[in-house]
């Protein structure tokens, strides 16, 4: 279990990392919720949300899934979308001016939901076992958790393929066990997991996600634009910069294998759980 300085660690470097990257998830989010945006459909229509309802979007980044559970639970509703980078939430009020954000982890989390939405941002968490706990907490009695994550990397080509051609150019080791996107892969581990917080009625379900972007050089400009500051700092330090030919040329030759008919199609595996408190 890690230490308390070792889960604060994690958080200021993750908090630093989202703050870092906002900008350039902010330029790509209309091609990513294209397809991304049928993950928050499924999300909102596993957990039920109706009219009315209390929802908790829990690492809501620029504001999804909370801007589409919204839409659904109406101005009788009330929907809070927490994440811990400052950056992020100041760019989700913006785009969601009728959604409550805040700036935090699960401290700052009301309770008393009647659903708990997650995308991508479980198996982030140093400590998965105390958020999974708190996120129970924060629902009412049968209330309703559904969170998505990624599938194993081979799978998920819209996040996986760059960084890893960029391991490869950087010559960088596997990453140690750990937080990471794909920490999660594994749906006996994911159900596992939730259900040794307390909820009941655990179900996985899969889900492919349509990604498209216009071709290679696109992807090329994805990958780059959200690149962590680690990765960016050590491109720079290997070839001045990080959008240095041989890098770009790289990222776009990994990604053409994935172009059909002019377009690039990234199908991307996610696993989706179900629960209830």
């Amino acid at each position: 279990m890690p230490t308390v300085d070792e889960l604060e660690q994690v958080r200021a470097d993750q908090t630093a990392i989202w703050d870092a990257v906002s900008d350039g998830w902010l330029a790509w989010s209309e091609e990513f919720e294209s397809a991304a945006g049928a993950v928050s459909a499924e999300l909102v229509r596993l957990a039920g949300v109706r009219p009315g309802h209390s929802v908790l979007d829990y690492g809501t980044g620029l504001g999804e899934p909370a801007l589409t559970a919204a839409r659904v639970a109406g101005e009788n509703g009330e929907v809070v979308g927490v994440d811990l980078s400052p950056r992020m939430v100041a760019r989700a009020r913006e785009r969601a001016p009728g959604v409550r954000f805040l700036v935090g982890g699960t401290e700052v989390v009301p309770g008393g939901h009647d659903v708990v939405l997650s995308r991508w941002v479980l198996p982030l968490a140093a400590d998965r076992a105390a958020l999974l706990r708190d996120l129970r907490a924060a629902l009412r009695p049968g209330g309703v958790l559904a969170a998505a994550v990624w599938g194993p990397p081979a799978e998920v080509p819209v996040i996986a393929l760059g960084f890893g051609v960029l391991s490869g150019l950087l010559e960088l080791p596997p990453p140690p066990p750990g937080p990471g996107p794909f920490a999660l892969a594994d749906p006996a581990v994911l159900r596992d997991e939730v259900a040794a917080a307390g909820f009941g009625e655990v179900a996985v379900s899969e889900l492919v996600v349509g990604f498209r972007l216009a071709g290679p050089e696109a992807f090329a400009d994805f990958t780059l634009d959200v690149l962590p500051p680690r990765l960016r700092g050590l491109l720079r330090g290997r070839y001045g910069d990080e959008r240095h030919p041989e890098v770009v040329a790289a990222l776009a030759a990994a990604a053409g294998r994935f172009r059909v008919d002019g377009c690039l199609h990234l199908p991307s595996r996610c696993l989706v759980v179900r629960a209830v408190a």
